[in-house]
């Protein structure tokens, strides 16, 4: 399962938000992924509920997870609470977007 975690991971951090060139995993919009037998659940987030983009960035993720999956479904949960802010996101991503301690 660890082996798949990666993959997984790996399938997330090929989907960037057009508006931050920065993948998902490392904006922190994923906040867990659960593997199961027969289904992958990824509970997730986007820095704002009014992202105009909330639709094609899913498809996207859930084509990326699914091709990796090993045949199981692809189940995204999108949650509000908590809600995401900068301290989620990892240092490479302040790094890109020079977001550091002082900036933000």
């Amino acid at each position: 399962m660890e082996q798949l975690r990666g993959q997984i991971i790996d399938a997330l951090k090929s989907v960037y938000d057009p508006e931050i060139p920065v993948n998902i995993w490392d904006l922190g919009l994923i906040y867990d992924i659960a593997i199961a037998e027969k289904d992958v659940n990824i509970k997730m987030t986007f820095t704002s509920p009014t992202c105009p983009m909330m639709e094609d960035l899913l498809q996207q993720i859930h084509a990326s997870v699914a091709a990796v999956a090993g045949g199981r479904d692809v189940h995204i949960d999108l949650v509000w609470d908590p809600p995401w802010d900068l301290s989620r996101m990892s240092d490479a991503a302040r790094l890109e977007l020079d977001l550091t301690e002082q900036g933000w």
